[in-house]
């Protein structure tokens, strides 16, 4: 183990729960996009269903592949074991350059929710307080995972709360049939289905990110398995029951916008109920926040450490034992960005996700063959089956939500993609960083 890694502080199994929990739910909140643009039927098949064909073939090549390397940066680095340098680089450029945008949606996506409640929070305003919360989480991911984990769970408990009380009421009051109608009468099924299965996805993406703590955890190998087999099922109750509950009682659909659920709490509840799930929505838009940028903050200090970037941005903070340079770098980036919708921010992002995804889930199958006799305490069930239904069904998914984007993802996300290899041969040739020989402890 390197100097770095033994500086790093380590949790164990309940706040990296809660820290993964928030980096991929945070609660019901953000994803109310959908109900209004893919109707109520649609909507709640991508939620029941989309995790068969993206989060859990994930989170079982993840899980495999972190047995046979547990390191820091996780994916990035398993991508590069298994591809070597150029694509290691992609994997690692894509989902620090696509996380920008992750990031910056969360800072967007918390104003959103305040602005029904604080007058004249629009335009620069609106902006500046995006930034001011980015920059304190940020502030917050650098006093180190310890800090973040802690506060993961306090947001944790103070999110359910508010959101069983919800789903309490709402069952008393159902009086709607929540998946009528399917779809929107009168919109094209293709940009229904695109954008819905865009906001699906988004809400289930990023399970192989786990992985880019594992020296910041106990007992890695264990732990990582135990969270990925906790967090999959939270992750669906936290969008299904809520929604249906809600649909149930109210029957709206039409009026769901992002930030709705408040709304809805309150229709539903009354005052009581409809400010507590206004603070619910305040405190899980941060977890999300907090949790995104301490996984994906990991990745580019890991590139740094590896020679692919710089190797100022691996520095670790003297006290605290964490990538502070990457944060703030980073940080700076997530609040230029707090200026564009979220629905645009989510759309453009998702094909950076399905690309390290998709990386991810390639090298699962590659190490079969490169290391086939090393030792896993986790392995894909099913043999061979299940190694094909890893890659082939996310596979699918992705090649339908690329076919049903809509016309300004497929002018913008490809630059996105593009600046990858332009990125590589840049900082390789020009800039003259080149990679350190790949040296994985195990």
């Amino acid at each position: 183990m390197n100097r770095a890694s033994s500086a790093l502080r380590t949790v164990g199994f309940l706040p990296l729960l809660a820290l993964f929990y928030g980096y991929t739910a945070g609660g019901p909140f953000g994803y109310e996009e959908i109900i209004k643009t893919s109707g109520p039927g649609m909507s709640l098949v991508f939620l029941a269903f989309v995790p068969l064909f993206w989060s859990i073939p994930i989170s079982f090549a993840s899980a495999e592949l972190n047995s046979i390397l547990p390191v820091q940066g996780g994916f990035y680095r398993w991508v590069r074991a298994a591809f070597g340098d150029f694509w290691g680089f992609q994997c690692g450029w894509w989902n620090w350059t696509g996380t920008f945008l992750l990031n910056t949606l969360y800072g967007v996506l918390l104003m959103d929710y305040l602005a029904d409640y604080i007058p004249g929070l629009t335009g620069y305003w609106k902006w500046a307080g995006a930034a001011l919360c980015l920059s304190l989480v940020a502030y917050l991911n650098v006093r180190g995972i310890q800090v973040a984990g802690g506060l993961a769970i306090a947001m944790l408990v103070a999110v359910l709360l508010p959101v069983a009380w919800m789903c309490i009421v709402a069952l008393l009051h159902w009086q709607h049939n929540p998946v009528i109608p399917f779809v929107p009468p009168g919109k094209p099924f293709g940009a229904v289905f695109g954008a819905g299965l865009a906001l699906a996805m988004w809400n289930y993406a990023g399970y192989e990110q786990l992985s880019s703590v594992t020296e910041e955890m106990e007992d890695p190998q264990r732990t990582f398995v135990r969270v990925l087999a906790w967090n999959t099922p939270m992750n669906i109750l936290t969008y299904i029951l809520p929604t249906t509950l809600a649909l149930a009682a109210l029957g709206n659909w039409q009026d769901w916008n992002t930030g709705y659920i408040v709304t809805a709490a309150q229709r539903i509840g009354g005052h009581a109920l409809g400010w507590c799930m206004l603070v619910a929505s305040i405190i899980g838009t941060v977890s999300l926040l907090n949790s995104t940028i301490l996984y994906t903050t990991r990745i580019p200090a890991a590139m740094g450490q590896d020679g692919y970037l710089p190797r100022w941005l691996a520095a670790l903070h003297p006290r605290f034992g964490t990538p502070a340079r990457a944060i703030v770098i980073s940080t700076v980036v997530y609040c230029a960005l707090a200026r564009f919708p979220v629905v645009d921010l989510v759309n453009i992002y998702i094909w950076t996700r399905i690309a390290t995804s998709l990386l991810t889930l390639l090298a699962a199958w590659r190490m079969r063959a490169k290391m086939p006799d090393a030792p896993r305490r986790f392995r894909i069930p099913g043999g061979n089956l299940g190694l094909l239904y890893i890659i082939l069904l996310p596979a699918i998914l992705c090649a339908v939500k690329i076919y049903y984007s809509e016309p300004f993802v497929f002018r913008w996300a490809p630059w996105l993609l593009a600046a990858g290899p332009v990125a590589y041969v840049v900082l390789r040739w020009v800039f003259g960083l080149k990679p350190a020989p790949a040296s994985f402890n195990r």
